[in-house]
């Protein structure tokens, strides 16, 4: 019988994390990889602007700060290792003018509001919006 104390995941929404504010790109990333390193299942929603990180290249050369050697892309890639999903929205990369054929291995595929909201509203899930 599953606990009834326990997330049955963790499904992050990121909003205002955008390729023109680096410094608010690595946080969402580490949160995702301590919970799934905890076993928690995890999904991150890319929406918004957000979503040109998962375009080649641009997470790649972005860190959140000077001082840390870590680019964004490899905060991604650690959240990803402990088995953490990341899901592009469709309707925010016809938005921004991107090809959803043409996005990093690491996305494991498209999920948008519904599927979000859908998190939202299970109560044996948590969210966090970045």
């Amino acid at each position: 019988m599953p606990d009834t104390h326990e997330a049955s995941g963790i499904a992050i929404l990121l909003w205002a994390a955008e390729p023109e504010a680096p410094h608010r790109l690595a946080t969402p990333f580490f949160h995702a990889a301590a919970a799934a390193a905890m076993d928690v299942p995890v999904e991150i929603y890319f929406t918004a602007r957000s979503v040109h990180l998962l375009v080649p290249g641009v997470a790649q050369g972005l860190r959140a700060s000077e001082r840390f050697d870590k680019t964004v892309l490899d905060a991604m890639r650690e959240a990803v290792s402990h088995g953490a999903r990341l899901l592009a929205c469709t309707d925010a990369l016809h938005a921004q003018g991107i090809d959803p054929r043409g996005l990093i291995p690491e996305c494991s595929g498209h999920g948008g509001a519904v599927q979000f909201m859908a998190r939202a509203s299970d109560l044996r899930w948590r969210t966090l919006v970045f």
